[in-house]
């Protein structure tokens, strides 16, 4: 072979290593990136998050106060006679809190109002006072007590009278003798009953003063049952009263019995005296 070519070979292969190979490198490390790439999953899209109004940090005492003022507003209005239904915009306005931010509005309209339980939303929602009863002047104060005498549910404390009914002072005084009002000595609040006057029948006084002579604050019905049964007294069982649903039931199972047919034996008792004509005989 010619020397020439050999030397040109040599010179070549030299060069050839002496360059380093850039190119194929990049190329390299373009198909790990792609592998790469096609390996990792694709990130998921991140969903909103849901702004936690009652666990924000600085703010729960001023939110709080901002509803603890609308409620005992409502209330207020509701014990004057103005129970009608408000918007929240409405209520902020009377409050003079027109200038509370976005975040506090939605929080009072889609949480704490609606789950408030002094409040109560309306069909057009919006939000009115929700007391703890019902009554509509004192005929229904009335019919509610007497209701709850019947079924042994006991009394209603004048505070709550007075929340639920406008001038609850006024019917009160207009019900007169119809109600009895007791003062509770634990904490001196009014109870007030229903004087049910059918009920009522004459002490003699000396069992009068043996009665209230018996101290008996602190000691519950089981000590006082034991009590009687040391000294050789028995205690009146089942007294609770009965319900109206229950002697209703009582009342049409007796006129059930009444109304069964009975057989009897038609004139029995003129066997003796009538005569049979079925032959004839005259």
């Amino acid at each position: 072979m010619d020397p020439a070519l050999l030397r040109e070979r040599a010179n070549f292969k030299a060069r050839a290593l002496a360059m380093p190979a850039v190119e194929k490198r990049k190329a390299a490390d373009q198909s790990k990136s792609k592998s790469n790439k096609k390996a990792r999953p694709s990130p998921k899209p991140r969903e909103p998050k849901v702004f936690d109004y009652k666990n924000a940090s600085g703010s729960s005492q001023y939110k709080f106060s901002i509803l603890a003022k609308i409620v005992k507003h409502m209330r207020t209005k509701h014990q004057q006679g103005d129970n009608y239904p408000l918007s929240l915009e409405e209520i902020l306005d009377e409050t003079n809190q027109t200038d509370i931010g976005v975040q506090m509005r939605h929080w009072l309209n889609t949480e704490a109002l609606r789950n408030n339980p002094k409040i109560t939303v309306t069909l057009d929602d919006k939000f009115e006072y929700k007391p703890k009863f019902t009554i509509k002047g004192k005929d229904s104060l009335r019919r509610l007590l007497e209701k709850r005498c019947m079924r042994g549910q006991g009394g209603i404390t004048m505070d709550d009278v007075e929340e639920s009914l406008p001038n609850a002072q006024k019917a009160v005084k207009a019900l007169g003798d119809q109600l009895l009002q007791v003062i509770r000595p634990i904490d001196k609040k009014v109870i007030l009953y229903y004087n049910d006057k059918s009920t009522n029948f004459v002490v003699d006084e000396e069992l009068q003063k043996l009665w209230r002579a018996v101290a008996v604050e602190g000691v519950d019905e089981k000590k006082m049952e034991e009590y009687l049964r040391k000294h050789g007294h028995s205690s009146m069982k089942d007294s609770t009263v009965r319900s109206a649903a229950a002697i209703q039931r009582s009342r049409r199972a007796n006129r059930k019995k009444a109304k069964k047919s009975v057989k009897t034996k038609d004139n029995e008792h003129l066997g003796d005296i009538l005569v049979d004509y079925s032959n004839g005989n005259s």
